[in-house]
This record gives C-alpha cells, structure tokens and sequence, in this order.
C-alpha cells in the first residue's frame, strides 16, 4: 500500500499536515480533527456546496470590478467558483455541519478549496498560498459573519424549491383520488363520533387543498431570505470592504442566481439577525404539522381491517408482525409521521438558537442551519414516498363506506328542518338504545312518509351539489 502523503501548513495556532491531495487546508483540517458531532458534512449537501460557490463567485467579480484584485488572479477564483457550482471539488467540503467558531470553518473551508484549485489554474502548487491566498484573495472584502448568512439563505432558497416540487406532485395525487372518489358516500366524523355525510373525494379533496395552501406560505416566508449582509464584514459595519461592496455583490449574486437579492438598509442590524431563519422554519414546521395530522387520518381511515374503519386500504408495503400472520401495517404514513416530528423538533432548536444570539452576532447560526438544511432533505424525501408508496395506490371499500352511512346515528341530522331538533334528538337516543336504525324508526312512528323520508334521508341530497353526479 502505497503511503499517504501530506504537505505542512500553519495558520495562527502553529503548522499541521494536510493530506497532499486535498484541496483544503489547515484549517478546514483543524475542522476535521475538531468536530465529530452530527458526522453531516458540507458535501452532504449539495445546495450547500454550490451556495457556498456562488457567494464566492460574486464576491470575486464585485471585487474585480471595484479594483480590489487583479485580472489573473481574479479569473482563475472565479473559474474554481464555477467548477464547484458545476459539481466538482465536492468531497473537499469536509467540515461537519454542526460547529463552533460560528460558521468559520464553512468558510474557510470554502476559502481553502477555492485558492488550491485556482493555484492549480494559475499554474503552481496547492499550498502556494503566495501567488492566491484563502484570506486575502478569495475572502477579500469579506467574513465569515457575512458570508455564511448569505450562504445559509441561498442554500435555503433552492432547497425551497426542491421542496415545492415534491408537495405539488403530492398535492396532485390527492386530487387524482379525490376525483377517483367523489361519488363514495361515507360519514363525515367529529371528535371521532359520527357526524354527516360526505364523500371520500371531498375528503381527499380537503387534504389537497390544506397542503396547497402551504406553497404560498413557503414561498412568503422564503423571501425574506433574499435580503442579504455581504459587505457588511465583522458585525456590519464594512470594515476591510471596498466603498460599494454592498450593493455590487447582491446585483451579482442576482444576476449569477437569476434569484434577486438586496443588500440590507442596516448591515449592522443585518448581520446578527435571524429571524427570516424561525420564520422560515416555522413554514415548514406548519406543513409538518398538517402532513402529520393528514397521515394521522390515513392510518385510522385505513383502521382493521375488520376491526377498524376500513374505510380505504393503504398498499400493503411490509409485513407488519414477526407474531402475528398476516398484519400489515401503515408504514409509509408512520414512517412521514417520524419526519414531521423530527421538523417539529427542530423547529423549537431554530428557535432558542435564534434567542441565543448576543450583542453583533448570532454564534448558534450553525446548529440553525443543520436544522433547516435537514428539514429541507427530509421532508421532501418523505413526500415523495408517502405519494409513491402510498397515496398513489389508495383504494376506498364503496360498500363498507356506504354501509355505515345507513347505520348511522349522524343521518338524524338531515332531519331536523323536518321534523325539529327535539324530535330527532328523541329519535337518535331510542336508535342508539335500541339499536334499531333511524329510518325504520320515523316510519314506525308514522312521523314521515316512506316517500318524504326517502327523499330527506337520501345520501347524495345532503352533500354539495357541485360533487354530485346529476
């Protein structure tokens, strides 16, 4: 086996090794050596990685074009910039997600990547840091405190879209079954009593609709991302950046992202402020709670199957029971329950990470963006299995739903501009003590017509007329 070479770097803490072939450098290393916590790297992620890029990119050409770094130097940062937004160098971006140092080994990290690829274009060594430096040449005008923000919002914005895509095509396939089950009868329930009829399209119909509303709350949310503190450096006040640094950089990044970013009115304030990040995670822990509750209702709706509700049936995906012969579980809904539980959890982090900040800076924005940056990978992961596996491949029982339609209490309801809330109260007590079914007991007690009651009674009369078949 051939033996692993290392080349010495040294930053403020004195010399270390660095493997020859890494494009990093000492302190990403020192990173690595460092953090062993959520065993999450940066090129777990690619939004990231590409994020990180595309910050770097526009800060190189805001720099170049405010006369802050020359033309070769200049160009072979931002050809690198350009190879890691085109997917190479990935497997250098080492450092664990969750650290301390608010955010700088991210940076550095990035810093280090950047020079020793462009040292390579230029012609010379990684590790020659005289001819492009991390600091002085790709960090130029900028710091960690305003790099990382504007990295963390960028990554959060793509990975905004990602995540819409995978809630309008669950979206789509709930009302692909609404429509397959808008003339199924069956009872409508509150507080898990029966209630009034409905049918299964307009319940899956409903759930369709409450997940749609969540795009545009997203969306609302995520645009107060796009307000950005790069220039602003340490805490805002643009020491070190060039006159116009602020502006200039948020044009470029909108210009190379198609996405529109604005510098902030007070970088000062800008910088340590977080709280487009709990606003954002609140939108997502709101979709959570609603896709939990949503799957809540498959599972019981599914219930038995001769036992339960066994209303529809879920695609058997597993056997449910190393016991018990024959049980097949709800995995897939129970499997997105667990992801909205974990956002919903990681929304409370967010929260107090966000309260944690002090004074000119908010040192806890790491812990803030594993928490997001996971929600981001989650709950897209389990929309589309939930679609795939499950929703997708839904069947209704038509009869089993109808059948407990005529047995229910719930259908006394239809009655009362009829007969009056007394008399059907009177009605339902003796069909619930008696067991007996409402119908025959209002024509037993001669209170309406076989015709009348038929007419009143009839199912498809008492739900909305626009889902009916005519």
């Amino acid at each position: 086996m051939e033996e692993k070479k290392f080349r010495v770097e040294s930053d403020l803490l004195g010399e270390l090794k660095v493997p020859e072939e890494a494009y990093y450098g000492v302190q990403t290393q020192r990173a690595i050596n460092n953090y062993h916590i959520s065993r999450k790297r940066m090129c777990d992620y690619p939004d990231y990685v590409i994020a990180v890029a595309y910050v770097k990119l526009a800060a190189v050409e805001t720099n170049h074009a405010l006369g802050q770094i020359d033309d070769k130097i200049a160009d072979a940062i931002a050809q690198a910039c350009r190879e890691i937004i085109g997917g190479k160098l990935h497997e250098n971006f080492v450092t664990d997600m969750v650290q301390g140092g608010a955010g700088t080994s991210v940076n550095m990290n990035a810093n280090e990547v950047i020079a020793n690829r462009a040292l390579e274009i230029l012609g010379h060594k990684k590790g020659e840091y005289q001819y492009c430096y991390p600091n002085d040449h790709v960090n130029c005008g900028q710091s960690t405190n305003d790099v990382y923000p504007t990295t963390i919002r960028l990554a959060l914005i793509r990975m905004n879209r990602n995540l819409i895509v995978s809630l309008s095509a669950l979206i789509a396939a709930f009302r692909k079954k609404g429509e397959e089950f808008k003339h199924v009868i069956k009872m409508g329930r509150t507080q898990l009593q029966d209630a009034v009829p409905m049918t299964s399209g307009q319940e899956f119909n409903a759930f369709a609709n409450t997940l749609e509303e969540e795009i545009a709350n997203l969306n609302r949310n995520a645009a107060l991302l796009h307000e950005i503190n790069m220039g602003g450096t340490a805490i805002g006040t643009g020491l070190n950046a060039a006159p116009g640094f602020p502006k200039v950089c948020a044009e470029r990044l909108t210009e190379l992202t198609g996405m529109e970013f604005v510098a902030g009115a007070d970088l000062v304030e800008a910088t340590p402020d977080t709280g487009a990040y709990v606003s954002y995670s609140s939108a997502l822990k709101r979709l959570a709670v609603k896709l939990s509750k949503i799957c809540n209702d498959l599972r019981l709706l599914a219930s038995g199957p001769r036992c339960g509700l066994n209303e529809i049936n879920l695609p058997p995906m597993a056997p449910g029971s190393s016991i018990m012969p024959g049980k097949v579980n709800p995995v897939i809904p129970e499997v997105t329950n667990q992801t909205c539980f974990k956002v919903i959890g990681n929304d409370t982090t967010v929260m107090i990470a966000a309260e944690a900040g002090q004074l000119q800076l908010n040192v806890m924005e790491p812990i803030i963006t594993e928490c997001l940056i996971e929600d981001l990978t989650w709950l897209p992961n389990a929309m589309d299995t939930l679609r795939e596996k499950c929703i997708d491949g839904i069947t209704v029982n038509k009869e089993r739903c109808l059948e407990m339609v005529k047995h229910s209490i719930g259908i006394v309801t239809a009655l009362n501009p009829y007969i009056g809330y007394k008399n059907s109260t009177k009605i339902a007590k003796e069909a619930l003590e008696t067991g007996g079914s409402v119908y025959d007991l209002v024509l037993e007690k001669k209170i309406l017509t076989k015709e009348k009651l038929d007419a009143i009674l009839n199912p498809e009369h008492m739900l909305d007329s626009t889902d009916m078949v005519k």
